[in-house]
């Protein structure tokens, strides 16, 4: 009850306009704008992946969602998805501002296991350093294949409810 009432609170913020956006067929996501969505390639230890992308910005904060095909196997699954988390991590190597963490998300696959990732963005020409979390997931689809997801909140929002309400948001059908 009190998440939909912080939904509710949220939705009434006329920054934060949020609206349910698919990806694919196994998530139903909630961002807070009119979201943009994209395909690219991802090169993963000489193997390309195409992610799909939907994500928008809004109230100084990026919200996103990619979706990856995981693969036939587990074996498979674990492989992209850790190979998919160190290239996120890349922009942290030399500093040891990371944090890792177990995640629990409702009808996620056990394995691979769901992580969150914590950190600060480097500073740059781009502009002062910035939170970001990042939280990878995986789903089991019949006949044994996964998918993958990653889902990103970059920047810190003036509504504290915004965060809440992205993360509760995205839900696995």
């Amino acid at each position: 009850m009190l998440a939909l009432a912080g939904m509710l609170a949220a939705g009434c913020n006329p920054t934060f306009n949020w609206r349910e956006v698919p990806l694919g067929d196994g998530l139903q996501a909630l961002l807070p704008c009119k979201p943009d969505r994209a395909q690219r390639e991802l090169d993963l230890g000489g193997q390309g992946v195409t992610l799909d992308m939907v994500g928008c910005a809004t109230g100084g904060v990026t919200f996103a969602v990619a979706r990856m095909e995981g693969g036939a196997s587990l074996a498979e699954s674990q492989r992209r998805l850790d190979a998919w988390r160190r290239a996120a991590r890349a922009p942290w190597r030399a500093d040891g501002g990371v944090q890792e963490a177990p995640l629990a998300v409702p009808r996620a696959a056990a394995a691979p296991a769901a992580v969150e990732l914590q950190a600060t963005t480097p500073a740059g020409a781009g502009g002062a350093p910035q939170p970001v979390r990042m939280r990878w997931f995986a789903q089991a689809e019949a006949g044994g294949r996964y998918v993958l997801y990653q889902a990103t909140m970059l920047g810190t929002a003036a509504d504290p409810q915004a965060a809440e309400t992205f993360w509760e948001g995205l839900r696995l059908r």
